[in-house]
C-alpha cells in the first residue's frame, strides 16, 4: 500500500550555512514519498546555488525538489507561496 504523499515548505531566506544540513535531514527521511518546495524569499547570499546543487540528488531517490523563487515577503510569505506548489496529501 502506498502512504500519501507529504509536502514538506523549506523558506529560504540567508541559510547559506545552514540549508544544505536542512536538506540532507529530508532526504535522511526513511519516509518516502515525500516532496520538497524550497521558496527562495528575495534571499541574497549563496542561498539559491546551494539549494540547486540538491535538485539532481533528489531525482536520483525518485523525490522531487521543487525551487521557487520570490520578492521578499517573509516566512508566511514563503510558506503560503508554497502551499500553492503542493501535489501531496499532507
Amino acid at each position: 500500500m502506498q502512504k500519501g504523499l507529504i509536502g514538506v515548505i523549506v523558506p529560504v531566506y540567508k541559510v547559506e550555512k545552514y540549508i544544505s544540513e536542512c536538506i540532507e535531514s529530508i532526504l535522511a527521511q526513511t519516509y518516502s514519498n515525500l516532496e520538497i518546495i524550497c521558496v527562495n524569499d528575495g534571499s541574497t547570499d549563496q542561498s539559491e546555488n546551494r539549494v540547486s546543487k540538491w535538485i539532481p540528488l533528489f531525482a536520483d531517490k525518485g523525490y522531487e525538489l521543487k525551487y521557487i523563487k520570490q520578492e521578499n515577503q517573509g516566512p508566511g510569505g514563503a510558506i503560503n507561496t508554497g502551499l500553492k506548489y503542493v501535489s501531496g496529501e499532507y
